[in-house]
């Protein structure tokens, strides 16, 4: 049989029982799209807390108070609730260690602030002048924290831009809210600038954040000298490694702690947290990606239960066939064709229904998603698996008829 007549034959036999085949595609393009649409989810999230981190600086080693949790020099990355790092401990390190391009230390925490008549929860973080050039912070108006406002414990910040919008509205212009006063847990402070936006997703979102002088910070807000973050920038990525065991043996030393099991620090770098965050959203990516899979089954097993309805509604075709000369491999092709046909269509419709869905979803800002080449590709071969697979039991069957009693078929 020529392929022509055979794709003829196809086409003519998805199209006499139309409702059946309407409805066995649909199951396949629930399950591409879904997959599509899932795993486009996935590598959006996977994108945006990349961006996120790698947005904080570069070549960035954080040191964070709590206990370590494993032993060696992989420090966990998780922060505790203990108080241990100084300001003291960030000078060491600065002056002691070299590979250092900056220091920036950093008291953080969640208050309520207040502008005229509005309000909102924010991330309040004390800073030193060095943090906007290891943070690769920039302000659209105004100034930066410098060390004239830490020195003298100025009551001055720097504000994001959604603190902008939340405060003052989003139609106010960034250069008419510098030198306007807002309260941080009742204490007033003069806006002196507003932060580049640079986004970012919940307690990450450097956008969202008000930057105060460090010193402000230890006396009005925290009431101590404890340091939430000691941010430390290497001069380059391939210092960062050594860079990291001379800080933590340092810590060690400063902290009077012999065992580096019972550090009451911990030492992670960018790499580390990207490692671990790509970790996550792969898994995570996987996950939504196989439970939307599972459509795809119950959509193979709808183009089975089909095509076995289809060889016995075609018994005595297939016997007539058989009977003027067609061989094993000419029946078999043409079911087989069939279950491909349908999963192709459904797969064309799947991916456009699954990429329609993850466009939609990413222009309403409801979810960040990214459409890889790889998930379409992958959906197609999925697809055309899917066929094959569930297609050649219905095709073998309808092959192995007996002419004689095909023909004698009711």
């Amino acid at each position: 049989m020529q392929i022509s007549d055979l794709l003829k034959e196809t086409f003519s036999a998805l199209i006499m029982n139309k409702a059946r085949s309407g409805l066995t595609i649909l199951g396949i393009v629930i399950g591409i799209g879904s997959v599509i649409a899932l795993i486009s989810i996935g590598q959006g999230a996977t994108g945006s807390i990349k961006s996120s981190i790698q947005s904080l600086g570069s070549n960035l080693i954080m040191v964070t108070p709590g206990a370590q949790r494993s032993t060696g020099f992989r420090v966990s990355s998780g922060r505790g609730s203990a108080q241990s790092l100084t300001m003291e401990d960030a000078e060491t390190i600065a002056t002691e260690l070299s590979s250092i391009k900056s220091v920036a230390s950093e008291i953080s925490g969640q208050y309520q602030v207040t502008a005229k008549g509005t309000n909102t929860r924010t991330k309040v973080v004390g800073i030193t002048s060095t943090y906007a050039s290891v943070k690769n912070i920039g302000t659209t108006e105004g100034e930066f924290i410098s060390d004239q406002n830490v020195n003298s414990t100025a009551k001055v910040a720097v504000i994001g831009p959604t603190v902008k919008d939340d405060l003052f509205g989003e139609e106010t212009e960034a250069a008419d809210i510098v030198g306007q006063k807002i309260k941080i847990n009742k204490i007033e402070f003069k806006i002196i600038g507003v932060t580049e936006e640079k986004g970012g997703t919940g307690m990450n979102n450097q956008d969202d954040t008000i930057y105060i002088p460090i010193s402000a910070a230890q006396r009005y807000l925290s009431g101590n000298k404890y340091l939430s973050t000691i941010n430390i920038e290497a001069v380059d990525q391939e210092s960062m490694t050594q860079l990291k065991e001379d800080i933590t043996y340092l810590l060690l030393d400063l902290h009077n702690i012999t065992d580096v099991s019972l550090a009451d620090f911990s030492v992670v770098t960018q790499e580390d947290m990207l490692e671990s965050a790509s970790s996550i959203s792969d898994t995570l990516t996987m996950l939504l990606g196989g439970i939307a899979s599972i459509s795809l089954i119950v959509g193979g097993i709808g183009i089975m239960n089909m095509m076995l309805t289809t060889v016995t509604e075609r018994t005595r075709e297939i016997g007539l066939r058989k009977a003027i000369g067609a061989k094993r491999k000419d029946i078999s092709a043409q079911f087989l064709t069939e279950a491909i046909m349908l999963t192709f269509i459904g797969g064309i419709i799947g991916v456009i229904l699954g990429g329609s869905v993850a466009f939609i979803l990413s222009k309403l800002d409801v979810v960040n998603t990214t459409i890889s080449l790889f998930s379409v590709l992958l959906a197609f071969g999925v697809s055309a698996l899917i066929g094959i697979l569930f297609g050649y039991y219905p095709a073998r069957r309808a092959a192995k008829l007996n002419p004689i009693e095909a023909l004698r078929y009711e």
